[in-house]
């Protein structure tokens, strides 16, 4: 019998050197999720779990360099897209992706640092908003990301979740999974919006300071599905629950002093 074919992932984003957001987190997850993870790098940052203290921009032409090397020579069976930090660089890689229209994207728009630091200039919110969602075969934004997409206040509650995602749908990204970690609530719901319908996917929330990266992680979990061939909404379910146990297992590390990254590798390193 032939093996079934690895699926390959390319994420798009930031550098973290620390490992446990960005493009290191990305191919963790990927690995993890039982695909080949190739990589283009938006910018170098310095950060720690602590915080962020410095960014590093790449040209928006070498990041077009990096994509079209990958496209030029190996198939891409998915793209996520994180920390994309200015206008420029938004353009060039909607630039880069236009031209392969049946290639799953998850746009995950990554505007804000755990420690608060900002990962995108507000001149790149409009780009963002008009060139990549219309691209993307799923947006991930958290409730303030949402809000800053559509000139708005965060939401509160489900209903307003389920507004936000809905205007978010209309922007014209193929489905929005809202992301509710940020309510007020012990649960943390996440809202799927999409041609099918509305999905609900319910979570308790883990009593935690290891949540370093985990919007990259789920991201680019979510990613690794749709390479992989899955629904959207089993691709959503498989990705939340690899975070989550990620989560879950982050204990078992020792990594800095702030807040700590995520285990993504729970399933594999077992004694």
């Amino acid at each position: 019998m032939t093996p079934a074919r690895i699926p390959n992932a390319l994420s798009i984003a930031g550098s973290d050197p620390s490992g446990g957001a960005g493009i290191q987190a990305d191919l963790k997850t990927f690995a993890a999720q039982r695909c080949y993870g190739m990589a283009a790098i938006t910018a170098l940052t310095a950060q720690n779990t602590r915080g962020v203290s410095g960014v590093h921009l790449v040209p928006p032409s070498f990041v077009q360099q990096q994509i079209a090397a990958i496209f030029d020579d190996i198939h891409v069976d998915a793209v996520k897209i994180g920390m994309i930090a200015t206008a420029d660089i938004a353009c060039a890689v909607a630039d880069s992706l236009s031209a392969y229209p049946g290639v799953p994207i998850v746009l995950d728009p990554v505007m804000i640092a755990k420690g608060g630091a900002p990962l995108l200039r507000d001149d790149a919110i409009d780009a963002v908003r008009t060139r990549l969602v219309p691209l993307a075969t799923v947006i991930t934004p958290n409730l303030p990301e949402a809000a800053r997409l559509l000139d708005t206040t965060v939401a509160n509650t489900r209903a307003e979740m389920m507004a936000h995602a809905q205007a978010l749908l209309a922007l014209g990204a193929r489905a929005v999974l809202l992301k509710g970690g940020h309510l007020d609530a012990n649960e943390s719901p996440d809202c799927l919006v999409f041609d099918g319908g509305v999905h609900w996917f319910e979570s308790s929330r883990l009593p935690t300071t290891h949540t370093h990266g985990t919007g990259c992680t789920l991201s680019a979990a979510l990613a690794a599905q749709l390479a992989h061939g899955a629904s959207l909404p089993d691709a959503v379910h498989t990705a939340k629950a690899y975070v989550t146990a990620a989560i879950g297992a982050a204990h078992q590390l020792t990594v800095g002093h702030g807040h700590g990254p995520t285990h993504h590798f729970h399933t594999l390193w077992q004694d």
